[in-house]
C-alpha cells in the first residue's frame, strides 16, 4: 500500500513492476541482474483519485501518462533493485501529491501608470530607432 496523503492511498493491486537492465555503468554487473524498475499506475481507472485529480496528474505527468491513462515512471539510477523500487514509488507519490493541489486562481492586475509610460517610452524610443533606419536622401 502507498500512502500519499491522509485520504488518498493506492493500493498494491493498481501497482504494475518490471524489471529490466539496467543503462550506464555497472560493470561485470550491469549485463546480469535487472535493476531497473518500470512502475506502471493504472490512474485513469484508479478508484482512489477523484476525477480533477486525474486531469491534474495527466497535465503533470506529460509524456509519462500512456494513451489508456497509466503513468509509467522508469527508475534506473541506483545498482540496487530494492532502491529503485523505492524511488519509483517516491516520484509516483510525489507526482500524485503535487496533483492534488489546487492551482491559485489568477487575479487580472491593471499595470500601473508608471509601467505604462515606461512602455510607452521605450515604444517610441524604438519607432525612433527604426526610422533612423530608412534610405537616405542625397541632399543636393
Amino acid at each position: 500500500m502507498l500512502h500519499i496523503n491522509n485520504t488518498i492511498t493506492i493500493e498494491e493491486w493498481e501497482l504494475i513492476e518490471q524489471f529490466t537492465r539496467s543503462q550506464g555503468p555497472g560493470g561485470q554487473n550491469v549485463n546480469k541482474v535487472e535493476t531497473a524498475v518500470e512502475l506502471r499506475f493504472e490512474a485513469a481507472r484508479s478508484p482512489n483519485l477523484s476525477d480533477a485529480v486525474k486531469r491534474r496528474l495527466e497535465r503533470l505527468a506529460g509524456r509519462r501518462w500512456t494513451k489508456d491513462g497509466a503513468v509509467v515512471i522508469l527508475a534506473q539510477e541506483t545498482r540496487s533493485q530494492a532502491r529503485n523500487r523505492e524511488l519509483a514509488r517516491e516520484r509516483l507519490a510525489d507526482l500524485i501529491r503535487r496533483a492534488t493541489e489546487k492551482a491559485r486562481p489568477r487575479v487580472a492586475t491593471k499595470p500601473t501608470w508608471g509601467s505604462q509610460m515606461r512602455r510607452l517610452k521605450a515604444k517610441a524610443t524604438r519607432a525612433e530607432v527604426k526610422t533612423l533606419r530608412g534610405r537616405v536622401e542625397d541632399g543636393e
